[in-house]
């Protein structure tokens, strides 16, 4: 069995959590094959508990604590350096000479990076093959961050968008091959790097629909007969925080005024201070963390995925569309899902038509739309399907 540098820029555990259900289904199909050397980093005190879990499929691995906080007045270093804040974000040297040290002691053939920041710690070794899963084009996100914060923040993140697109360019470059989450962000990343075409491919992530099924006994989180809606995902996150100010700010009151009975639940970790003062709204409640999602997604009336900033593949809505929850997206949110509008889940792109498909699933009398939508994901998004690629990538 050959040995394999894996680098992740968080832990990658729980495996059904946000941004680590992909990096965690990687690993484990990467342990079947090789002799895996992970280095990542902790940036979550609750996340050191799961250790062990990940220790269990390498051969060896190296663990960094993060504080964010700290992280990002670090990473303002960047601006005086024309450097890329968030390879200064995720800058270590104890991980750096781990990964030194791991690379000479094994001899070190392939290196599977995923995300474009953790890139800093392989750019050393062209002498091995180097696979970058980028998943996101992430320099775009932060375009997009800009075109809707005011100034001082649109400034700092243009700057962000243009440094990071730079390392990524580079990266794909130099690297073997360049991966995304979906073609949308493939072709995206072709047009603002056409130097690397012939390199940069893409694999969609699954749903593990064992664990994501309508068939088990959830308890109800939910009041008797409270008609609850759905908002599911990472509440620090800055696309998602927008999304459910929006959604409560241009949907929810015409669907109260319809269905005085009805409640939006945002159900996700670490809630920022902006969402957080939704709860104080009528019919808002913010669960924060909770030790299972399913129950929530299993007995909601619907699913909402209202997102206007997005990027690549939407695990929220293949976990709804699992859990065989009706859902409704916006554009942005369906981008690089295989679903078909109105048989599947339906689509929405304001505030009026978000508030018209969501009373439309009130009033259907059965759930031919949740179960065509679970059809739809097993039979195009299991995990072992969308892996295969990475081993060709490898061995090419």
């Amino acid at each position: 069995m050959e040995d394999l540098l894996l680098l992740i820029h968080r832990i990658p555990f729980p495996p059904n959590k946000g941004d680590k259900i992909r990096s965690y289904h990687l690993l484990k199909h990467l342990a079947r094959d090789y002799r895996v050397h992970l280095a990542t980093f902790v940036d979550d005190a609750d996340d050191w508990q799961y250790v062990p879990k990940v220790e269990a499929l390498c051969a060896s691995s190296h663990f960094a604590s993060l504080n964010p906080t700290l992280a990002r007045v670090r990473s303002l270093g960047a601006l005086v350096k024309n450097r890329s804040l968030s390879l200064d974000y995720y800058q270590d040297a104890g991980l750096a000479r781990w990964v030194d040290q791991t690379v000479a002691a094994h001899n070190i053939k392939r290196v599977l990076v995923f995300s474009s920041a953790m890139a800093q710690y392989a750019d050393k070794y062209p002498q091995a093959r180097r696979v970058v899963d980028f998943c996101d084009v992430d320099s775009d996100k932060w375009r997009q961050y800009a075109d809707k914060k005011p100034w001082p923040m649109s400034w700092l993140y243009r700057h962000e968008a243009r440094q990071l697109l730079a390392y990524e360019r580079k990266v794909a470059r130099d690297y073997d091959a360049s991966l995304f989450v979906s073609e949308p962000e493939a072709a995206l990343f072709r047009e603002l790097a056409p130097e690397s075409n012939a390199r940069i491919g893409y694999f969609n992530n699954g749903v593990d629909t064992d664990y994501f099924t309508p068939h088990l006994d959830y308890a109800s989180p939910y009041a008797p007969g409270e008609q609850a809606i759905v908002f599911t995902g990472a509440m620090d996150y800055w696309p998602n925080v927008d999304a459910v100010q929006w959604f409560v700010a241009d949907a929810l009151p015409l669907l109260r005024a319809r269905y005085p009975n009805l409640s939006f639940y945002i159900v996700g970790a670490r809630p920022s201070p902006a969402v957080q003062e939704l709860a104080k709204l009528p019919g808002v409640t913010v669960t924060g963390t909770v030790p299972d999602v399913r129950p929530y997604i299993a007995h909601a009336r619907a699913a909402v995925a209202p997102l206007r900033i997005a990027r690549g593949i939407q695990n929220k809505v293949l976990e709804a569309m699992a859990m065989a929850t009706p859902t409704v997206v916006s554009p942005q949110a369906l981008e690089g899902i295989e679903a078909e509008p109105g048989r599947e889940l339906l689509l929405a792109n304001d505030g009026a038509a978000f508030a018209d498909a969501v009373a439309l699933l009130l009033e259907r009398q059965d759930n031919s739309m949740g179960l065509a939508a679970r059809a739809r994901v097993e039979h195009h998004y299991s995990w072992p399907s969308k892996l295969a690629c990475i081993g060709e990538r490898l061995e090419c």
